[in-house]
């Protein structure tokens, strides 16, 4: 399933979520894209009625559509996911995308910038999950787990990597998709047994609460509170229509489960404890700052060893 909110109607920077799945090949896709507003804010497009688009908007969709091309080539030519024919396809794709050059130019600056994460999968005879996650800059891909929750697969592109102190400082991407300058796609292959659910999402979903773990909670509090998928998605996009300050997509897959009510079932114990553990000393809107900050310090550091246990080691690290 996918969830899309824009901030703004009609003017969300957010593509819409890639979800495909091959029911020959057996292999899929999940994938969100956030234009980059802030150095792609300069017009790039004008729609037929007279709207303005810019490049953060024509650079999220430009991304989207380069993804599913490039999947439906990997799908039809059994070929390996590789990070660097997806990087082919959104260089070809960029080149022929409308863009207006700004006559303002600086570090900051970019044509069609969008961050990209996605996770490409297969699976196995032997109900094994192979793909890899696949990103540029600070969109998220994740492994949703009943035992161990919400697991992160990739590592933002920002000079900061800790989950809490990127929601308390918000620094700037070191690399996204663009067109007018070099930037790379990360990858980070696995292996898990079914069932298991994965998920991307953008940072209007993880980058407005107040601790990491509240996503998850958010994900799980609904699924419990849903009759179907269809219902899933609306309590979720209700739910974070509710907190946060900027556009919102998510792309999910559930694999493995014999329906929804068996899915829902798996994750009821985990949603006992993480609602509990979000609701654990939690401040008041009357409690000063220092008492905030330390309940953040002190829930992050509980739940930190678990959602990161599968996040890909630094650059610098594998260097």
């Amino acid at each position: 399933m996918s969830v899309w909110t824009e901030r703004v109607p009609g003017r969300g920077e957010d593509a819409e979520p890639l979800v495909a799945h091959h029911l020959v090949a057996q292999r899929g896709v999940i994938g969100v894209f956030d234009g980059s507003g802030g150095s792609g804010s300069s017009p790039a497009w004008q729609a037929p009625d007279g709207a303005q688009r810019t490049g953060a908007w024509v650079g999220s969709r430009v991304a989207r559509l380069a993804m599913d091309c490039w999947f439906q080539e990997v799908t039809a030519t059994g070929e390996t996911a590789d990070p660097d024919y997806l990087k082919s396809y959104l260089d070809f794709f960029h080149e022929r995308a409308p863009q207006r050059r700004s006559k303002i130019a600086g570090r900051m600056r970019r044509q069609l910038p969008t961050t990209l994460a996605a996770i490409e999968y297969r699976l196995q005879p032997d109900r094994r999950l192979e793909g890899r996650a696949l990103w540029a800059g600070d969109s998220r891909a994740y492994l949703m787990d009943p035992e161990s929750g919400l697991q992160v697969l990739t590592r933002d592109h920002t000079e900061e990597s800790d989950a809490l102190e990127l929601l308390r400082s918000d620094p700037p991407m070191t690399n996204v998709v663009c067109a007018d300058r070099d930037f790379f796609v990360e990858e980070h292959g696995f292996e898990f047994s079914l069932p298991c659910v994965l998920v991307t999402a953008t940072d209007g979903f993880f980058g407005y609460v107040h601790t990491p773990a509240d996503f998850e909670n958010t994900l799980l509090s609904t699924l419990q509170n849903a009759s179907s998928e269809t219902e899933w998605a609306d309590l979720i996009r209700r739910e974070v229509q509710a907190y946060t300050a900027d556009d919102a997509s998510l792309g999910l897959v559930a694999l493995g489960y014999k329906d929804f009510a068996q899915l829902r079932s798996r994750f009821g114990a985990r949603q006992e404890l993480i609602s509990g553990f979000c609701r654990k000393n939690r401040p008041t809107g009357a409690d000063p700052a220092p008492a905030v900050r330390a309940w953040q310090d002190g829930t992050w550091h509980d739940y930190r060893a678990g959602y990161e246990a599968y996040m890909p080691s630094s650059q610098e690290e594998q260097a």
